[in-house]
């Protein structure tokens, strides 16, 4: 029994060619395969230790960024912005988001023709060109107006009334006409007005053939009558005489009536639509007895209001006697309408809109100006001469104050601090810090910083010196 145990043992236990087989493939297996799966394992586990501490800087240089520009140190932001940017992209590519491949910087594809250069050396990073639009600034008169909101007003309307009662038996006018003053507009029947007069005219013969005081003088004379007889006439005849001025009263209210039935225009101007038609009874006493309106256009006028602040910009030059030209323009301002003056400006400010009106006048030949018209009233107060004028769109405002960017002559900018004066439309005064001729950047400006390179073209395509 105990031989055949024996045997049994030797037939299990291997030859010496088949354990240093097995010991072969073990040592093997241990080499390969667990090495490449350790390694795979603490990258990932490096990856993993490494994108919370890039996410920790990046928060650091924000938290910077706002730090320093409350400190008011923006030129400094500036300056380190191209650093800072480039640092959050690196940090960026780094992160191992789902869905991207990282691939190690030792085993970067190498790019064609890098010739003798070593695999995994970045190629040198080159500054991006932005492209500006630019406009040079040049040297000129700008007017400084103040603009203010009006409405064309004519400076006489008149409504035609009559003055009699009576019978419109005539309408001399068309609807629309320019008018002169004296002349018909309509015409009342005159026969009870010419009666009254006849009348009148009567009564005053009457009341002249009772007057006989030179016969009585003459009989006294010849001791025909007595001095009592005398002294009666001549107080009979004083009371004649002022019977006979009420008469010629009389007349003349008669003839005054008379020519009340003739409707003559006031003024000159241009009449409106008939408001009563030829036929009708028309009375003095009605308030709704209009016959038309007379508008008066020429001259006309425009009330427009400017705010108080500007006040002092205008009183100095009228107490001094000075014209001041006033430009009407249409709703949008656009389209000039006529050229006229200022009148005069009202005594008191309006303290419900902080505003005071002023009143302008214009000769309105070619009738561009009507009544009750909304318009836009331009009153020039200021020229400024040989000024330094850019576009609005120049001037740049940061905390540290105003600035425009330049374009040299290598086709970088400058950040070039100014100082703004007034503006007028789409330009503006520089009163320092600029001169005419240097073009600056009007488009474009968001992407720019100091020393930036730029690929500059004019407002209307042509290329900067420099480009």
């Amino acid at each position: 029994m105990t031989r055949i145990r024996v045997l049994d043992m030797d037939l299990e236990k291997p030859t010496l060619e088949q354990s240093q087989k097995i010991e072969q493939s073990r040592e093997i297996g241990f080499l390969s395969t667990p090495l490449e799966s350790i390694e795979s394992t603490g990258s990932k586990r490096a990856k993993r230790r490494r994108w919370p501490w890039l996410l920790v800087f990046c928060l650091i240089v924000a938290a910077a960024y706002v730090l320093l520009l409350r400190m008011g140190q923006a030129e400094k932001i500036e300056a380190w912005k191209t650093s800072l940017t480039q640092m959050i992209m690196v940090a960026y590519e780094k992160l191992p988001l789902p869905g991207r491949q990282t691939t190690p910087s030792s085993q970067a594809p190498e790019k064609p023709g890098s010739g003798s250069k070593t695999a995994g050396t970045p190629a040198p990073r080159t500054t991006p060109t932005v492209p500006v639009v630019t406009s040079a600034a040049r040297a000129g008169n700008l007017n400084i107006y103040l603009t203010g909101l009006g409405t064309v007003t004519a400076l006489n309307t008149v409504t035609i009334r009559t003055r009699v009662d009576g019978h419109l038996v005539k309408v001399a006018f068309q609807e629309g006409q320019i008018v002169r003053q004296g002349d018909l507009l309509a015409e009342i029947d005159p026969r009870p007005f010419q009666v009254q007069l006849a009348q009148a005219e009567g009564q005053l013969a009457k009341d002249e053939a009772k007057v006989d005081f030179e016969r009585y003088k003459l009989l006294l004379s010849q001791d025909s009558v007595s001095q009592q007889q005398l002294d009666t006439q001549i107080a009979t005849v004083q009371q004649l005489d002022g019977v006979i001025k009420s008469d010629q009263a009389q007349i003349d209210t008669a003839k005054l009536q008379l020519s009340y039935s003739r409707i003559t225009a006031p003024i000159t101007g241009r009449i409106g639509l008939r408001l009563i038609d030829q036929g009708n009874m028309i009375r003095a006493n009605d308030p709704n007895n209009g016959l038309a309106v007379i508008t008066q256009l020429q001259p006309i006028a425009i009330l427009f209001t400017i705010p108080e602040d500007q006040l002092q910009q205008v009183l100095p030059k009228m107490q001094a006697g000075q014209p001041l030209v006033v430009e009407a323009y249409n709703r949008d301002l656009k389209q000039k309408l006529a050229t006229g003056k200022l009148l005069t400006i009202d005594n008191q400010i309006d303290p419900n809109t902080g505003t005071i009106k002023c009143k302008a006048v214009f000769a309105n030949d070619d009738n561009g100006l009507f009544p009750n018209k909304f318009v836009n009233a331009r009153l020039l107060v200021d020229t400024k001469k040989n000024a330094t004028i850019v576009p609005t769109a120049a001037p740049q405002r940061s905390p540290q104050g105003t600035f425009v960017y330049v374009v040299k002559d290598d086709s970088t900018v400058d950040m070039r601090k100014v100082v703004v004066g007034p503006s007028e439309g789409d330009e503006v005064i520089i009163e320092s810090g600029l001169t005419p001729g240097e073009a600056v950047v009007i488009e474009g400006v968001d992407r720019l910083q100091r020393g930036t390179k730029v690929a500059a073209r004019t407002a209307d395509g042509g290329n900067v010196k420099g480009n």
